[in-house]
């Protein structure tokens, strides 16, 4: 699907139902909670090894008796370029790792909401030709989030909604470029905007409640719902291939 038929879609679309679309995210996460569990596990577990970056960038200032005041002056500015280095690797690291995921997950969304039949792929999006194109698009996305926060506070919480659609339009359009995916997220997210919002706060508040009840490890199990309400308006608005061919697009 090129960036055209998106976006003719997008303008075509009709008014969402809140109450149906949080109806769907519930049965569909009762199919896919395991799938979001081995997801966050998986991201976890890759964290794992690039945690120690973190902590040296963070607290190895008084292990490494590195000064923690800098100044211009005295040169001493450049004793913290070693952190500032280690901690854009780690920033770098877990942005493509937790955006590859996030993406396969929606495909798996797609394969148990439709009954595709494919085999759930976890690493689908961790090959060369995906990478570079998921670190672009992670870097834009932390560059119109920065810019966004200098502005004010209200505009980061408007292009949140835009944003939290970049990994769904790569999923399922990995062969668009990168300023076409933003483009279309951001058409997506300002004519759904409310109503995203608006799922993805009651999705989130109720992931963190029922999680928290159950022994705080329960957030786990539940992290994964937040997904599902901007997945089901990206299907009933953009839609997918498999929907055309079964004649049986479910607005």
């Amino acid at each position: 699907m090129n960036l055209q038929e998106i976006e003719q879609r997008i303008n075509k679309a009709p008014e969402l139902n809140f109450g149906n679309i949080f109806d769907e995210s519930t049965a569909l996460f009762k199919k896919v909670w395991l799938q979001g569990l081995v997801i966050i596990l998986l991201t976890v577990l890759l964290m794992l090894p690039i945690y120690p970056i973190f902590f040296i960038s963070f607290l190895g200032v008084e292990a490494l008796e590195i000064p923690t005041t800098y100044s211009i002056e005295n040169n001493d500015i450049w004793v913290a370029i070693p952190s500032i280095l280690l901690m854009i690797i780690f920033m770098l690291y877990a942005m493509v790792i937790s955006f590859a995921f996030q993406a396969a997950f929606f495909r798996i969304c797609r394969n148990e909401d439709l009954a595709l039949g494919e085999v759930n792929n976890y690493f689908y999006y961790f090959k060369g030709k995906y990478i570079s194109k998921i670190l672009l698009i992670g870097l834009a996305s932390f560059g119109i989030s920065l810019v966004a926060m200098l502005l004010c506070l209200f505009p980061l919480i408007y292009v949140s909604v835009p944003i939290s659609f970049f990994a769904l339009v790569f999923a399922f359009n990995p062969e668009l470029s990168v300023s076409e995916i933003i483009k279309a997220s951001f058409s997506l997210g300002n004519k759904k905007w409310l109503i995203t919002f608006g799922l993805t706060i009651i999705a989130s508040f109720l992931a963190q409640i029922i999680g928290m009840l159950l022994c705080f490890v329960g957030v786990l199990f539940t992290a994964s719902f937040v997904y599902l309400p901007t997945y089901f308006v990206y299907k009933k608005v953009v839609g997918f291939k498999e929907q055309t061919d079964r004649n049986f697009i479910d607005l």
